[in-house]
């Protein structure tokens, strides 16, 4: 008898790669939307984990973005119940506006996900990015001017997060929906002309990215630039943890606890490479209260300055009310008034 299709053992493969390390009786939830590369998701793992010893269910998130959305979303919660998944649910959630569309309805996602998985105990939330999503990831943060950090795309686990299908392309989660005979959406909101727009009247960025910048650039350098960007990310990654755990163990060493005032030596920082300065500069606003979000390389770059270039400036105002202050060979980063008495 044959086998699966080449794109469905490749998802099941893929699959069972990503659940090896949970144990038996563990529930893991698919985030589905009803696309392909969700659809290919739901798929693989209902034919994966009940064979390792696992549970599986689903999770749809309705947005509410676009008309029928709510019929969109109990299809796809139909299919995955169909294939076998238990339990399925779906839920609605109210899209705010911080930080624009995009920004806001992963917000709105995440959070609802993170909720179904505590509701059912689930031990792991897989995703259904592929490599080009992740190439198209790394677009966007080099775009942005971002640090390695960005430029490593999305990891394959963070946390209860996980990510099988970043090896694979979305036309092989296509291809798997197709031979399955899983009749998948298309997202509107990534369309090129879909309802969600830029102040200016133009296509979101990753819309703009996906539909013309990535086939501007394999016009332009060939076949394989996806591949190439997704590798890059791995390199990224591969480096950025590393630097991660450096900067950690020189934080530790100059002083950095994890009460609200970071006060650090200022002789251990400057001896050490600016790779590794600026992220533990990084790491002590964030603990003193900077909003992540807010805190861009020109904050670092002048705590940076307090550190190696120091010839008596005053106190350094950061986001969320911060402020900074040389002192006796310490840099001490002080949180709001309002955080000190809590």
């Amino acid at each position: 008898m044959a086998g699966p299709a080449p794109a469905v053992a490749a998802a099941r493969v893929a699959v069972r790669a990503a659940l090896a390390d949970l144990p038996a009786g563990a529930l893991v939830l698919v985030a589905c939307s009803g696309g392909a590369d969700s659809l290919a998701l739901a798929a693989a793992t209902a034919f994966v984990a009940p064979r390792a010893g696992l549970r599986a269910g689903a999770v749809v998130v309705d947005h509410g973005l676009a008309p029928g959305s709510d019929d969109v979303a109990a299809r796809a919660a139909a299919t995955c119940a169909g294939l076998g998944l238990e339990p399925v649910e779906v839920r609605a959630v109210d899209v705010g506006t911080e930080g624009g569309p995009e920004a806001a309805a992963r917000t709105a996602r995440y959070a609802a996900l993170a909720e179904a998985a505590d509701a059912h105990g689930a031990a792991a939330v897989l995703l259904g990015h592929t490599l080009d999503d992740q190439a198209e990831t790394v677009l966007l943060g080099l775009g942005r001017g971002s640090g390695a950090r960005s430029l490593a795309g999305m990891a394959p686990v963070t946390g209860r997060w996980r990510r099988p299908f970043l090896a694979l392309r979305r036309r092989d989660t296509e291809a798997c929906c197709t031979a399955l005979g899983l009749e998948w959406v298309t997202d509107v909101t990534n369309a090129p002309d879909g309802p969600w727009r830029r102040a200016d009247g133009g296509p979101l960025r990753r819309s703009a990215v996906r539909h013309d910048v990535m086939p501007a650039l394999e016009a332009a350098l060939g076949p394989g630039v996806a591949q190439a960007l997704a590798r890059t990310a791995r390199l990224l990654r591969e480096d950025d943890d590393y630097l991660t755990r450096a900067a950690a163990d020189l934080a530790a060493r100059a002083g950095l606890g994890e009460d609200g005032e970071v006060d650090l030596d200022v002789a251990e920082l400057a001896a050490e490479h600016p790779a590794l300065r600026g992220r533990v500069l990084h790491l002590a606003a964030t603990a003193a209260g900077c909003p992540p979000g807010a805190l861009a390389a020109v904050h670092v770059a002048a705590l940076d300055a307090l550190v190696t270039h120091y010839h008596g400036q005053g106190a350094l105002d950061l986001p969320g009310a911060v402020t900074a202050v040389r002192r006796c060979g310490r840099l001490n980063l002080s949180p709001p008034r309002s955080a000190r008495g809590q």
